[in-house]
């Protein structure tokens, strides 16, 4: 029998910045509050969702505090942790680490194929782990800055869900309870970097340029206009799929997290959330124009988000996998 999923209606209520009352979410936001709340109910397996749009911070979610299977997108947690330490200029890019068998997992990347003893530098290696998802170069650079300083500085942060308990091992099932995460710290992280609040400016802005190189895009990406610009990270497991990611739309950038786990199958997870995506990039874009008439209601704070850039401020060669990755996985 079907888990019934428990859907959290969160934001019922809002206080909007400057107004110094609570009041009801509006328009075209709490239609898509409600929208996720029925989808959820005819979901499969467990699912959790946040959507943030930026200029207004206000949210709609279902159960966006559920304690999730990260997979991938702890990958993210890790970046973080490597910026913070290049900010404390601990190490720079260039730094090279040596590739140890112990780093090797097969999971996901071609780093695993390559002999013991090969050198790659910093910027390679955070490249892979996120646009190829590889997992040997994510134990590489979990290795250079510590596991439990990633989960200190997740702590740090205020996010109460996320946990790596282990480097990235992908045979078994261990790596359910190793990596955790929630979609409410998954859009607290990546809210703080489109604000270009993480960490600083440009620790965010490199971040949102290597999200942004994300080559498995066929989840949150697959329904919405194509060239759209969208910084992101997936996560596979064989019964859990995940997309998270910050969607610069014209009219109105937004930050989505969907997490499904549980799944009969990962075909169900797919069309879920390519199905939650569309339903979240269409409220914005109501949300957008409702708000033109509607200022002297929200008084909002307007903070801009500028898109990424096309070229990071590094120029290192990249390692490439042994083929093009199917869009949807890892």
């Amino acid at each position: 029998m079907r888990t019934l999923t428990i859907v959290t209606f969160s934001v019922v209520v809002w206080l909007f910045p400057g107004i110094g009352r609570a009041a009801i979410v509006p328009g075209p936001m709490a239609d898509l509050q409600i929208q996720l709340s029925r989808m959820s109910l005819r979901a499969p397996g467990h699912v959790a969702m946040e959507v943030q749009d930026l200029s207004t911070g206000i949210t709609s979610s279902v159960n966006p505090s559920a304690s999730m299977p990260a997979a991938s997108t702890i990958k993210i947690p890790v970046m973080v942790e490597v910026f913070r330490q290049l900010a404390l200029q601990n190490f720079d890019l260039n730094k090279t680490l040596t590739l140890t068998q112990g780093d090797k997992d097969w999971g996901s990347g071609s780093l695993s194929a390559q002999p013991s003893g090969r050198l790659y530098s910093v910027s390679q290696l955070l490249t892979a782990m996120i646009t190829v998802s590889d997992n040997t170069a994510t134990n590489m650079l979990i290795r250079l800055v510590g596991r439990s300083n990633i989960n200190t500085e997740m702590t740090s942060l205020g996010l109460e869900h996320t946990k790596l308990s282990d480097y990235i091992r992908s045979s078994g099932n261990s790596i359910r309870r190793a990596l955790r995460t929630s979609p409410a710290d998954m859009v607290a992280l990546l809210t703080a970097m489109a604000h270009e609040r993480l960490i600083d400016a440009w620790s965010s802005r490199q971040m949102i340029v290597i999200l942004s190189g994300q080559r498995h895009n066929g989840l949150l990406p697959a329904p919405l206009p194509a060239g759209l610009a969208i910084a992101h990270k997936t996560g596979t497991l064989h019964d859990t799929l995940n997309d998270v990611g910050i969607v610069y739309a014209d009219s109105e950038p937004y930050v989505i997290a969907v997490m499904t786990t549980n799944l009969p199958t990962l075909s169900s997870g797919r069309r879920f959330i390519r199905s939650v995506s569309k339903v979240a990039y269409d409220a914005l874009q109501r949300f957008g124009t409702w708000k033109l008439s509607n200022d002297s209601l929200l008084q909002e704070q307007q903070i801009v988000t500028p898109p990424p850039s096309s070229t990071p401020l590094w120029d290192q060669a990249v390692p490439q996998p042994e083929a093009t990755p199917p869009d949807d996985s890892q």
